[in-house]
């Protein structure tokens, strides 16, 4: 069975990791979310790639979700002695060898989905990974900063050092209309037997990989189930409620279907507390409840499992 999955980071990294367990026998590719992109003291670091890569070979810090396992901050701690920033991004040891290693073969010539996949070659995920485009696609949000007034900051500004604490009022993948499927996207897409979507975050996660013109078509023309993110109106992780407040949609899981809507989605899969949406949720999408907690790998397994039994039930 060939498996396409667009994925974010920590939620649709440990789906993979479910999916994989799952289906061992399937084909996977990834494409990956590269809106999240930042150069940071030179380096260019993709979080969503390598919490993905981290994760699926096993290098993941388990308890945060992302970076690497038994880091060290002593590249961090130095270049704060010297005065330079930012210091609200945690870099560790481990993980500054990969963003020099990309960076690097980014400088020589090569696109970042031939960079992914030499980095693979190490951590052996298990699935292809593919970044949704070799263009260079950055999300920004426009806040009302207090002290500067009305600016567009960098996602993760906005994300990780401010928490979202100031309301975004608008979201946007710059550079994303202008920017190609990278090499082996479209291709993948078009041999799926389904395209899933795991619990990442609709708007800057599985939507800023859509916003790459071809690729929303590519899905829609596939069978496609995703699982909510949203359980019992709220995020089951981060933030996503305040992107979701910025675009207008309401944090729930029935929204957030309605959000991607039927011309792309085929099924979604729900939380038990919202098993209302199976009843009355957005008309052309078959709506189903189970249990979405990953709480630990059975379980992971299970919900990816349940997402694969309604993509063969719809095809």
């Amino acid at each position: 069975m060939k498996i396409v999955t667009l994925a974010g980071g920590i939620g649709g990294a440990r789906f993979l990791r479910g999916l994989r367990r799952a289906r061992p026998d399937a084909d996977i590719t990834v494409i990956g979310n590269t809106g999240d992109d930042i150069s940071l003291f030179g380096l260019r670091v993709c979080p969503d790639l390598d919490t993905v890569m981290y994760t699926l070979g096993g290098g993941i810090n388990e308890e945060q979700g992302w970076g690497r396992a038994a880091e060290t901050f002593t590249v961090k701690e130095e270049l704060l002695a010297y005065g330079v920033g930012p210091n609200w991004f945690g870099l560790g040891d481990r993980d500054f060898a990969t963003h020099i290693v990309r960076t690097q073969m980014l400088e020589a010539g090569y696109p970042l989905s031939a960079v992914t996949e030499a980095l693979c070659d190490r951590w052996k995920p298990g699935v292809r990974l593919i970044p949704m485009t070799d263009d260079q696609v950055e999300t920004h949000v426009v806040v009302d900063d207090p002290e500067r007034g009305r600016r567009a900051i960098h996602f993760q500004e906005w994300w990780v050092r401010l928490r979202a604490s100031l309301p975004a009022r608008s979201i946007a993948a710059v550079g994303a209309e202008d920017a190609k499927p990278a090499p082996g996207v479209l291709e993948a897409l078009e041999e799926a037997d389904a395209v899933l979507f795991p619990p990442s975050n609709p708007v800057v996660s599985i939507g800023t990989i859509l916003a790459v013109p071809g690729i929303r078509e590519a899905v829609a023309a596939k069978t496609v189930v995703g699982v909510s993110p949203i359980i019992g109106g709220a995020p089951v992780r981060g933030m996503a409620d305040a992107c979701l407040t910025a675009i207008g949609v309401e944090t729930s899981a029935r929204a957030v279907a309605a959000h991607y809507g039927a011309d792309l989605l085929d099924g979604w899969l729900v939380d038990e507390a919202d098993a209302d949406v199976a009843d009355k949720g957005p008309e052309g999408i078959a709506v189903r409840a189970r249990p979405l907690l990953m709480s630990d790998a059975d379980a992971t397994a299970a919900i990816a499992r349940a997402a694969l039994d309604l993509a063969q039930e719809l095809a």
